[in-house]
């Protein structure tokens, strides 16, 4: 998950956990929610006033070496880690060449430590959990100038939320929305009063472990790191209804799955994250970690995929990041980078990337409580001189306030 700045760096806060648990039923919620009210402020509270970066997490799982991951048992879940997310992005077009941005992520946030259900009542009641689920759903309407956005928020609870473990699928689901990953075919479910989409997305791509084997480091330390990988280039079509007209749209798209327990560095404000797709078949995921001082963490880095799919790690001086223009949100007067020069210098890459619509602003209140920008970019540029393009997301933080949550 998945954030922004004069550099940035990318430190998803995507959270997405796999708890094995009955089938999603069709549930009447309403009446339950609104009773529940309180709680979910209660809920909100929780997450919201994580532990601030002089406040390490304890008793929650860490990870401070390999991550060893085995598919499809790791596209499921990692209770014990207290952050984790399954985050989905891409451009698609409709058949009369309208161009669309989409992001789907799922957030779980573990609200106590490994081992403290077993203070629990016994029998425990029907909502108890350790587990909070969170989801944000976006449309970027790019003809249309708007960005149409909304979240869920639930307990893993009654069949509320949760991760189906079903070999050789993974579900993760939250009320009516959905992601069902398969060994070839993921597809994402969405239905809002504003927008939906039933989107099929199949792999032309192995999947990328960032870091090292997966092992991502985000610090100066080994525990500050998660555990990340991702499909870089996921063929997609299928169906978007806007304003009750539903249009067939095909594109492509980027998957990412990471999970960690560590907060940011102190001294780090937040992250600026690229998912970039050239068209010579080459993907570039990078993100900047930026210091309160202006500067860029020496953590900052990210992961170069070439057209077969083999990779290499792109570290902190192997590229430059240099902001050409900014954006100043009407809603949370944040002022973003809004156009940005990237040079990769191993690959003679000089790329101009534009946001296709200048406000693709996240504002989560009744969820995760962040202020972020997650949108839809174009890119132009060369590389060894040769004329290059591509369609990506660019995902920045801690511009609209300080970002100390956990990664």
């Amino acid at each position: 998950m998945a954030k922004v700045a004069n550099s940035g760096v990318v430190l998803k806060y995507k959270q997405c956990q796999c708890i094995t648990t009955s089938e999603p039923k069709t549930l009447n919620l309403e009446p339950i929610i609104m009773k529940h009210r309180c709680f979910f402020f209660i809920v909100f509270f929780l997450i919201i006033s994580r532990p601030t970066l002089a406040e390490e997490p304890s008793d929650y799982l860490t990870i401070t070496g390999p991550c060893n991951l085995e598919f499809p048992k790791d596209h499921g879940a990692h209770p014990g880690y207290r952050t984790e997310w399954c985050y989905y992005t891409g451009n698609l077009r409709s058949q009369n060449g309208d161009l669309y941005g989409f992001q789907l992520t799922f957030f779980r946030s573990q609200i106590s430590p490994p081992g403290a259900d077993k203070t629990w009542p016994d029998p425990p009641s029907a909502w108890r959990t350790q587990q909070i689920y969170l989801a944000h759903a976006a449309v970027s309407d790019i003809a249309g100038k708007r960005h149409l956005q909304t979240e869920l928020v639930a307990r893993e609870a009654l069949s509320m939320a949760g991760v189906l473990l079903r070999p050789p699928e993974t579900v993760v689901f939250l009320k009516n929305w959905s992601a069902r990953i398969g060994a070839e075919v993921q597809v994402l479910n969405v239905d809002t009063d504003e927008f939906s989409y039933e989107l099929t997305l199949k792999s032309l791509k192995p999947l990328v472990l960032h870091g090292r084997a997966g092992y991502s480091l985000k610090g100066s330390s080994p525990e500050r790191a998660s555990c990340y990988y991702s499909y870089t280039r996921l063929a997609v079509e299928g169906q978007l209804t806007l304003g009750g007209k539903t249009m067939a749209v095909r594109g492509q798209g980027w998957m990412d799955h990471e999970f960690s327990t560590a907060v940011l560095e102190p001294g780090i404000k937040g992250w600026d994250w690229f998912s970039l797709q050239l068209s010579d078949r080459t993907e570039m995921m990078l993100f900047l970690l930026r210091t309160d001082d202006g500067g860029i963490s020496a953590a900052s880095g990210g992961t170069f995929v070439d057209p077969d799919g083999n990779t290499r790690a792109i570290g902190k001086d192997e590229f430059a990041v240099t902001i050409d223009d900014t954006w100043k949100s009407p809603h949370s007067k944040a002022v973003y980078p809004s156009r940005w020069r990237l040079q990769v210098f191993p690959y003679s890459l000089d790329l101009t990337i534009n946001p296709n619509l200048a406000d693709q602003e996240m504002r989560t209140s009744a969820s995760t409580g962040v202020t972020y920008w997650e949108g839809s970019v174009s890119i132009r540029g060369t590389r060894d001189e040769n004329q290059i393009n591509g369609q990506g997301y660019v995902e920045l933080t801690g511009y609209a306030e300080g970002f100390d949550r956990p990664m």
